[in-house]
């Protein structure tokens, strides 16, 4: 696969199966349910703070990135948050979680974010490579 052979695009309603299986890839500690998915999907895509974009390669979804922008007290302004990135296993290293990342950090830019944030522990390697750099301690706790 070249970087001509792959498109970056919002994803759109006919996405959904192909993304879903990413997803599902994605998900650690939660299993993603098709219901819950389903349901969230449209108000993402219309979701004007929200971008969920795909890479097509090939005519097939071969990786997502979801992300968001929001307003903050401490930035002066906005900042964005890559909520999940996924690449298909058989798909990585050819360019693709950079290309979406960078489309993300352009429409985060468009939109004033002060920078891009994301929790992972995966892949500090490609994150760095990317100007990335470790800033804090992530903290959650599952609500039940």
């Amino acid at each position: 696969m070249t970087a001509d052979d792959l498109l970056i695009r919002r994803a759109e309603k006919a996405d959904a199966d192909e993304v879903f299986a990413l997803a599902r890839d994605f998900g650690l500690t939660f299993r993603p349910e098709r219901d819950a998915f389903d349901a969230a999907l449209p108000e993402l895509l219309a979701n004007d703070s929200a971008l969920l974009l795909v890479a097509v390669a090939e005519g097939r979804v071969r990786g997502y990135l979801l992300g968001f922008t929001h307003l903050t007290l401490f930035a002066n302004g906005p900042v964005a948050w890559v909520e999940e990135a996924m690449v298909q296993p058989g798909s990585r290293r050819q360019g693709i979680g950079r290309t979406l990342l960078e489309e993300f950090e352009q429409w985060a830019r468009s939109r004033g974010a002060r920078y891009v944030a994301m929790a992972t522990r995966r892949a500090p390697e490609f994150y760095h490579a990317l100007g990335y750099e470790a800033s804090a301690t992530f903290f959650r706790k599952v609500l039940r």
